[in-house]
């Protein structure tokens, strides 16, 4: 059972960590600066994001996340081998969503879901097309439920 897939009100576990001085200070300020209602709050979103990089690690589970992307559009075939890119990934990639930016950039958002080494290797592919700038892959174990289902022929 994933972390996000388990009810909102589970049995909670204390733990007691030592923090150096300024780390602890640093830590303070975050939750002010984030309005976050406690430590043990800011504390367990950053835990439970590690654990989900690490899930990430595992290869084979089935996540959702974002690719975004920043390119030149005017750069050699760009907008084109994205698309290709995208479409031979079309079990993978759900929607995306772009926005012009200054300069001939673009910004582009690109939904997925699927196992999590098979989303990396799609961000990976994406992030080094000539004319991306920039690019991350963000997952979730939170997964979209099934929007309909194919008909089986027999």
């Amino acid at each position: 059972m994933s972390l996000a897939s388990e009810p909102i009100r589970q049995p909670v576990q204390r733990i007691s960590i030592s923090l150096p001085d300024a780390v602890f200070r640093e830590l303070d300020e975050m939750i002010d600066e984030r309005g976050i209602e406690s430590r043990s709050k800011l504390i367990s979103e950053l835990i439970t994001q590690a654990v989900i990089e690490h899930q990430e690690d595992k290869g084979d589970r089935v996540m959702a996340g974002t690719i975004t992307l920043i390119y030149d559009e005017v750069k050699g075939q760009i907008l084109q081998r994205l698309a290709e890119l995208q479409r031979t990934h079309v079990d993978e990639v759900i929607s995306s969503l772009h926005v012009q930016l200054e300069d001939n950039h673009r910004m582009e958002v690109i939904l997925v879901q699927g196992p999590a080494e098979k989303l990396r290797q799609i961000a990976d592919r994406l992030i080094s097309c000539k004319g991306v700038r920039t690019g991350k892959l963000t997952l979730t174990s939170l997964i979209i439920p099934p929007l309909h289902t194919r008909a089986v022929k027999k």
